[in-house]
């Protein structure tokens, strides 16, 4: 249905994270029920809980939306979301719903929508980056462009977490920077446009990401030439890391496929470090308790030099138990910013109210 001798630019591409619901229900009710493309939406949210939002966005606009099925062909005037705990991919006149490795530490991510939307149809292609905490969808906006295809951003002053839509500005050539309230005329009059004729082939490293997004290349390795084998290693799977640069951008996906920018790999080990800070707390605690109990023992047996011994290592395990804890307690020693706050807070329940979770409706 989408091959044409003429094609326009009928595929658009969202992304979106914290507020995202909220943002997604404004731009879809501005699209004309007779839109000629395709629309296709990631939002992040908990994988473990039901998303509503494609009842939402019905409800909001006059085009339909649903989660598609793996292989479902693609048509025009639909909204197609991503369902939860799965990337939503495209390939030619096809949706993909895949459980791929996670990507910028989610799933559904923004870039393997946005870099699977680039390979299969070039200049055909509208990205577009709401609001959102941290750095997704910014090396799908930058393949999109790279393809030929168009860049839209929601205005950072307009969004109410800016991070994704201020990383999207500063690592790509953005052609539109907007506010929320005029993307969906501009995304209508974009769509009756002729798209230029495919003249930019694709990256090494779009080929490859995007054959390990849809499962069919099932592992990175050296023979996969788009990145330079780094030290550093998976916070998700203790993996190698693989270093790849897109312009400015520097990015990191490993052996098993997890993928990850710049702040995504901070905030990753961050939670790493977190996580092993806990640990060694929990087992320095049984540490100085099990001590105990052979001291205890010890003493019942008489054997005292054996329970002193015993006495002391609790002590110890004790007192490096108390240390670890003050280091869990202090965090990083800064106040965290705004955004940063935001998307300690926001990335990790993701709106779990609103971003899908929750059955309630947007603004009432």
């Amino acid at each position: 249905m989408l091959e044409r001798d003429a094609p326009t630019r009928d595929i658009i591409v969202v992304g979106a994270s914290t507020g995202g619901v909220e943002a997604l229900a404004q731009l879809v009710s501005g699209l004309p029920d007779d839109l000629p493309a395709a629309v296709f939406t990631v939002l992040h949210m908990p994988p473990e809980a039901p998303s509503h939002l494609p009842q939402i966005l019905t409800r909001y606009g006059p085009l339909p939306a649903s989660h598609p099925r793996d292989g479902e062909r693609i048509r025009h005037a639909h909204i197609y979301v991503a369902p939860p705990d799965f990337h939503l991919l495209l390939e030619r006149n096809r949706v993909r719903v895949v459980r791929g490795p996670r990507e910028n530490r989610h799933r559904p991510a923004v870039d393997p929508l946005f870099r699977t939307a680039a390979l299969a149809y070039g200049p055909r292609v509208i990205g577009v980056i709401l609001t959102g905490a941290l750095d997704d969808g910014t090396a799908g906006l930058y393949a999109v462009k790279q393809r030929g295809g168009v860049a839209v951003v929601q205005d950072p002053r307009d969004a109410l977490i800016a991070s994704m839509p201020r990383n999207a500005l500063e690592y790509v050539a953005v052609d539109h920077c907007l506010p929320l309230r005029e993307i969906a005329a501009l995304l209508a009059r974009l769509a009756h446009e002729p798209a230029p004729p495919e003249q930019r082939t694709a990256s090494p490293a779009i080929v490859v990401e995007a054959a390990v997004d849809e499962a069919k290349e099932p592992t990175m390795d050296d023979e996969n030439p788009i990145g330079t084998l780094s030290a550093l290693t998976c916070p998700e799977c203790r993996g190698p890391l693989w270093e790849i640069r897109d312009g400015g951008l520097l990015r990191f996906r490993c052996r098993s496929g997890h993928a990850f920018s710049s702040e995504s790999m901070v905030a990753g080990q961050s939670e790493a470090l977190d996580e092993a800070l806990w640990t060694a707390y929990n087992t320095l605690n049984e540490s100085a308790i099990f001590s105990g109990r052979l001291a205890a023992d010890a003493h019942a047996r008489g054997q005292h030099y054996m329970a002193r011994r015993m006495e002391e290592r609790a002590r110890e395990q004790r007192k490096r138990a108390s240390v670890v804890r003050a280091v869990i307690g202090e965090g990083n020693g800064a106040a965290p910013t705004p955004d940063e706050a935001a998307g300690d807070a926001g990335d990790e329940r993701e709106d779990a109210a609103g971003n899908g979770a929750a059955s309630g409706a947007v603004g009432g």
